[in-house]
């Protein structure tokens, strides 16, 4: 379990603390943003001149594949949780943010389910997606209900 938590720990360190500056020589790695409901309105970059560190020009030679996923998955989350806490409203930037974050968990646990080799921790990856999907369509139901 250890190694578990230094694997998470170091995509966190790396997702929110590397500069592109530092990785000038390797390649750019295409990121999309998770996507999120229309009701989370505009990218942040766009509606509120906010922009996350451009992460990708990162250099990730030295890491192992399971490593270069997790990182990717975690570049793909910031901007979308960005986005989704822009919205002007306190609940539906919530519920935008934590959709963003619940599709985190899911693609770091697919990283899980793909690469890990402990059978228990694949059972809590596999846990964790389908908690994460399931709170996802509730999330994205209030905002149909509910967004302005």
């Amino acid at each position: 379990m250890g190694n578990f938590k230094l694997a998470f720990a170091t995509a966190l360190l790396l997702s929110g603390f590397v500069s592109a500056a530092a990785a000038q020589e390797s390649k750019p790695m295409a990121m999309a943003a998770t996507p999120l409901p229309a009701q989370c309105g505009q990218p942040a970059d766009a509606s509120a001149g906010h922009k996350m560190p451009d992460m990708a020009g990162m250099d990730m030679s030295g890491m192992d594949e399971a490593h270069k996923a997790f990182t990717a998955g975690m570049m793909k989350m910031h901007p979308a949780m960005m986005q989704g806490m822009m919205a002007k409203d306190p609940d539906v930037a919530f519920a935008c943010g934590m959709i963003a974050h619940h599709q985190g968990a899911i693609d770091m646990a697919e990283v899980e389910l793909k690469f890990g080799d402990n059978d228990e921790a694949k059972q809590m990856a596999q846990k964790i997606i389908d908690a994460q999907k399931m709170e996802i369509t509730e999330f994205t139901q209030w905002l149909e209900a509910n967004a302005k």
